[in-house]
C-alpha cells in the first residue's frame, strides 16, 4: 500500500528510505512470523489478529525487502502505552503517519527490514483495504506481474527519493485497491455463510 497517504509535513520521514525491488525471497513469510511472535508478545491480549500484507506477502512478487505487519488490537490507545516495548526490539514510532487511527512503527533506518501498521479492530476500511490488496494480488498473478514491472521501473528511476517511488505507484494502486474491494466481498458473499 501507498505510504503516499501523508500530510506534506510528514513527508520528510520517508524521504531517506533506499529504494530498492528485489526478487521474491521465500524466506519472507518466515521473517513474518518471526516479528509477529515479537509483536504478539508485546500486545498480548489487546490482539485480536495479525497479517502478513504488503507486496513481501504475495508469493512471487518482486518487492522492497521490506516485511509490512498489520495487527488488528481490541484497543488502538495501549499500542501507544506499548511504544516503548516495540522501541526496545528497534522499531521507531512514528505515530500516525497520514493515516488516522493506524499506528505506524518501522525498523531498519535507511535499510528499512519492517514496518508495523496497527489498527483498532474496528477499523473495517483500513484493515479490509490492506487484506483485499494483497488477496487479490495473490489470486491475480497478471495484475502481480504488472506491479512488479511498474515497481521495477520506479526504484531504477529513484532509487534515494521514496516520495517519487509512493507518487508514481499510487495511480496503479488506487485503480487495483477498487477492483480488489469488489472482488473481494463478492468473494465474501459466496463463502461467508453458515
Amino acid at each position: 500500500m501507498s505510504e503516499r497517504q501523508t500530510d506534506p509535513s510528514d513527508a520528510t520521514v520517508l524521504d531517506y528510505i533506499h529504494v530498492r525491488v528485489v526478487e521474491y525471497d521465500p524466506a519472507w513469510p518466515e521473517l513474518f512470523r518471526t516479528e509477529a511472535r515479537l509483536i504478539e508478545d508485546i500486545l498480548k491480549e489487546n490482539l485480536v489478529e495479525i497479517f502478513h500484507i504488503g507486496s513481501t506477502s504475495v508469493p512471487g512478487l518482486r518487492a522492497k525487502p521490506i516485511i509490512d505487519i498489520m495487527p488488528a488490537v481490541l484497543d488502538i490507545e495501549q499500542v501507544d502505552e506499548r511504544s516503548e516495548r516495540f522501541e526496545a526490539i528497534g522499531y521507531e514510532t512514528m505515530g500516525e503517519l497520514g493515516i488516522p487511527g493506524r499506528r505506524y512503527f518501522r525498523k531498519g533506518g535507511e535499510n528499512r527490514t519492517h514496518q508495523i501498521h496497527a489498527f483498532q479492530f474496528d477499523n473495517v476500511q483500513n484493515i479490509t483495504r490492506h487484506l483485499a490488496f494483497r488477496d487479490y494480488l495473490r489470486c491475480r498473478p497478471e495484475i502481480s506481474r504488472a506491479y512488479a514491472a511498474l515497481k521495477s521501473e520506479l526504484a531504477a528511476r529513484y532509487p534515494r527519493d521514496i516520495g517519487q517511488y509512493c507518487d508514481g505507484k499510487d495511480g496503479f494502486i488506487k485503480r487495483v485497491e477498487r477492483d480488489a474491494l469488489q472482488w473481494y466481498w463478492k468473494q465474501y458473499g459466496a463463502t461467508g455463510r453458515c
